[in-house]
């Protein structure tokens, strides 16, 4: 082989402090862990409930609900007692809320130090009270709102004033003891987000939540999303992440479990391989994908199937996955683990390969 055909070694996983957000455990070696937030008024209860039990069964590991009014804070004991994973209250401007939400037993606070001078005679109050309580802090810098101060000194959001704003924050709570501390530093620009992170990761063994803020809609946002974490996770960077996503936020979750399942940061569950399409393709390779997946979606058994749509890479690519076809003139090859074993009419296929996925399942 040569050079270039050889991969990069891998990463070493940066050394961070280890938290404990309600039983998730984060930092450390401890698994990445995928968050999300929810979009329904907190104050709510059922329907938050709701949107938390879906994003639980997409695989979403601690939710973070919004807590700007006083009925949003009273619905939190409700919602951290019925929620199936951690609670994140997510705080903003009154103190009061930090210590209702910790009262609630969320397993963990958000504040953001652009309004943290609002909580400035309280920080000594709130370590004790979360320090009591056992509820770690995550220090959220999100670029839309970092103090004016960092702004007019490094003359905007740079990775340098989102570092500054974040560290100094932990300071505050460092003067009192109290270090169960995560921070993120978030801005909308990916490359930003990979120098701030890096920055971070030299200058503290803080654990590190992951997010590129204001990403955008479902596509925009993911790739955006996909850039940064890709590049940090694989330099050993991150201990959670949250894809953010002007979408409906069990996509956030689908994002980033197939991030990490792409990294090799966790186990693959369904993976569709299926070809681009070009002029050689004698089947609708868009319509048979979209068929396979909605025919696979919830599969418990982690397989890779290969949906192809013409001779030429369709034989070898279908060989490669566990289940597979490759298809023209009007009918499809089944390939299961390398071998072909039948050939049905393209009405067939998605079937066919339903059939086979079943046995494969039985077989273990």
């Amino acid at each position: 082989m040569t050079a270039l055909q050889l991969a990069p070694p891998a990463r070493r996983r940066r050394t961070s402090r280890r938290l404990d957000v309600g039983g998730v455990p984060v930092g450390g070696d401890a698994p990445v862990s995928v968050q999300s937030m929810t979009t329904t008024p907190t104050a709510d209860v059922e329907a938050t409930l709701r949107q938390i039990a879906e994003l639980t069964a997409a695989g979403c590991e601690i939710v973070r609900v919004a807590v700007p009014s006083q009925d949003d804070a009273d619905a939190l004991p409700a919602i951290a007692r019925k929620s199936p994973i951690p609670v994140v209250a997510d705080i903003h401007f009154q103190p009061r809320y930090v210590f209702a939400a910790i009262d609630a037993g969320c397993a963990a606070v958000r504040v953001n130090p652009g309004n943290i001078r609002r909580f400035d005679d309280r920080v000594g109050e709130i370590a004790r009270a979360a320090a009591g309580a056992g509820v770690p802090i995550r220090i959220g810098v999100n670029a839309g709102s970092l103090d004016q101060r960092l702004y007019d000194k490094h003359g905007g959001a740079t990775p340098e004033a989102l570092v500054e704003s974040a560290l100094w924050e932990c300071s505050l709570f460092e003067e009192h003891g109290f270090t169960d501390l995560k921070i993120s530093v978030k801005h909308h620009d990916p490359l930003v987000v990979i120098s701030a992170y890096r920055q971070l990761a030299r200058a503290c063994d803080y654990p590190l939540h992951l997010g590129v803020t204001e990403a955008g809609p479902l596509v925009q946002g993911t790739v955006k999303s996909s850039v940064a974490f890709g590049v940090l996770l694989s330099e050993g960077i991150g201990d959670t992440i949250r894809v953010s996503l002007s979408a409906p936020p069990v996509e956030e979750v689908k994002a980033g479990a197939q991030i990490l399942a792409s990294l090799g940061l966790r186990p693959r569950k369904l993976e569709i391989v299926s070809c681009p399409s070009c002029g050689r393709a004698q089947v609708d390779v868009y319509r048979l994908a979209e068929q396979v997946t909605a025919a696979f979606e919830g599969f418990p058994e982690p397989l890779r199937v290969a949906v192809m749509g013409c001779v030429v890479n369709g034989p070898g690519e279908a060989r490669e996955a566990d289940l597979g076809v490759s298809s023209g003139n009007g009918k499809g090859q089944i390939f299961v683990r390398g071998r072909v074993v039948r050939t049905v009419p393209e009405s067939g296929i998605v079937e066919a390969l339903l059939e086979e996925a079943l046995k494969l399942g039985d077989e273990g």
